[in-house]
């Protein structure tokens, strides 16, 4: 399967919809890992999830992180982190750091 990217500024993607195909895409993954989410880690996901979509669009930045603040993060939550974040054209690696701590309390139910 061809490595999706969403090109939010240059194909003028709707957000709503990037962000329902980019959900999709996650749950795919986590059923590949055997990962599973109760309803609240499924919300705070998804909230991530537009939030991020939308800084895509609007090349809104985070704030700087300190990287080192995510040291005990373990592999693959990093892994998937990054993943998601390759999905776009457009997101800095701290998005990764902070999507990786919803993968990390998945990982841990």
């Amino acid at each position: 399967m061809a490595q999706i990217q969403f090109r939010m500024i240059e194909d003028d993607l709707d957000p709503e919809v990037v962000t329902a195909q980019t959900i999709e895409i996650i749950n795919r993954w986590l059923t590949d890992h055997q990962i599973s989410q109760n309803d609240v880690q499924k919300a705070m996901l998804l909230s991530h999830v537009k939030a991020m979509v939308e800084r895509a669009k609007t090349l809104e930045k985070l704030p700087e992180v300190d990287p080192s603040l995510f040291d005990e993060l373990s592999e693959q939550s990093l892994m998937l982190a990054r993943k998601t974040i390759q999905l776009f054209n457009s997101l800095p690696m701290e998005e990764a750091y902070l999507l990786a701590v919803h993968y990390e309390v998945a990982i841990a139910n």
